[in-house]
């Protein structure tokens, strides 16, 4: 049961506020401290190898700490969670600025990672504070938010590098932390009267949300559209930096730029949610995913690699992204309304396994990385459209007469 029913609508956009902030602070801390490896590395006296090995752990940490975090929440409430996850990754950043070799480093920075595991919980919290259309209008915000913090994190992890140092990143998110800390614990009511406690039964939990065809289908679907974004991102400084030669700010430059258009497909998005159904939403951006892959392809094979034959299909990519992740999540979310803290770490753990390993493969191939990310857009989009297809037929084929 969740502990922040009945909101009064003049706070809603208070709630909008927090939730925006939560997924600032999601991405921030891998995506912001990327260029500060030299530094970390000359720091500390290991390789790079050895600092991007901690990125890996800190993600490993989130992954483990989500799928605990989910069910909590569903039975002790969402205030108290999301409060305790806050206060644990301030504490993880703080030892990390304070940790003088690279072990402590890595300990703390997977008790940041554990305590970071709790912003998932704004899935859940826009089940709880919003009804109908609300609901996915503000994930069609929080995903085109969550792409342009992602994609001018670079830029903003270069000026703290330049004004702070490799420590100006996590005393950023500290002080974010703290923020949000006392905005959640001034926002979300306590746990209603008559509120008990429910037993935790984790395996039970997610037997019953896995179980379900269509709430994996659609949390797949929302994977496989999220690949797209996230492997870009991953292999963008291979390809803008080490073989197109642009400068750090330049790079940093061009990814400002493709956020963007995380605007112009949150504005598509808007408009479609009041003119089709979430379905019909899917497959629009699965198709739009589809066109930009092929538009890679062609420009590729014709005129080559260049900033412009890059970025230009991701625009598309990233309209089609925004529009199908939304639905998507908006579907997934309402199958399981009363459990819905599971519901959304159960999602957000599959979107974090399948988009870490596409990116992965594509980054590691020895294939041309642009034709790879095309092929890939193309490959992912398909079997997208093939599960919404699975999941419509299922669906029919469950309904009565």
């Amino acid at each position: 049961m969740t502990d922040t029913k009945d909101l009064p609508e003049a706070r809603k956009p208070a709630a909008v506020g927090l939730l925006l902030a939560l997924t600032l602070l999601g991405v921030f801390p891998i995506d912001v401290v990327l260029p500060s490896f030299p530094a970390l590395s000359e720091h500390f006296q290991h390789p790079s190898s050895d600092i991007a090995l901690s990125v890996s752990l800190f993600a490993v940490g989130i992954a483990l700490s989500q799928l605990l975090i989910g069910p909590l929440s569903d039975a002790m409430g969402r205030k108290n969670l999301l409060l305790i996850g806050i206060t644990v990754s301030a504490l993880g950043a703080t030892g990390c600025v304070l940790a003088n070799g690279y072990g402590a480093f890595v300990f703390f920075r997977v008790v940041q990672a554990l305590g970071c595991g709790c912003f998932v919980l704004s899935q859940a919290l826009i089940q709880d504070l919003f009804t109908g259309r609300e609901q996915q209008r503000l994930r069609i915000f929080l995903v085109t938010c969550g792409g342009i913090f992602i994609s001018v994190s670079p830029l903003a992890g270069t000026g703290l590098q330049s004004w702070m140092g490799w420590r100006g990143s996590f005393l950023v998110f500290i002080a974010l932390a703290v923020g949000v800390f006392i905005r959640a614990s001034r926002l979300l009511p306590s746990s209603p009267a008559g509120h008990q406690p429910k037993r935790l039964a984790l395996i039970a939990a997610y037997r019953k949300v896995c179980g379900d065809f269509s709430f994996m289908a659609y949390w797949l679907t929302s994977a496989l559209a999220f690949s797209c974004h996230f492997s870009f991102i991953v292999i963008s400084p291979l390809v803008l930096i080490d073989q197109l030669q642009l400068s750090p700010e330049a790079f940093s430059w061009a990814l400002l730029g493709y956020g963007l258009a995380y605007i112009g497909g949150g504005a598509v998005a808007t408009v479609l949610s009041t003119r089709i159904d979430p379905q019909t939403q899917i497959i629009t951006g699965l198709c739009l995913i589809l066109a930009a892959g092929a538009l890679m392809l062609g420009l590729s094979s014709h005129l080559g690699l260049s900033v412009t034959t890059l970025l230009l299909p991701m625009i598309v990519c990233t309209a089609g992204t925004t529009i199908a992740r939304a639905a998507a999540h908006t579907q997934a979310m309402n199958i399981f309304p009363k459990q819905a803290g599971t519901s959304a770490s159960a999602g957000s753990v599959l979107i974090f396994i399948i988009g870490g390993l596409t990116s992965a493969a594509i980054s590691l191939t020895p294939l041309d990385l642009q034709i790879t990310l095309a092929l890939s857009l193309i490959m992912l989009s398909l079997l997208g459209l093939g599960l919404n297809t699975l999941a419509r037929h299922r669906h029919r084929g469950l309904l009565p007469g």
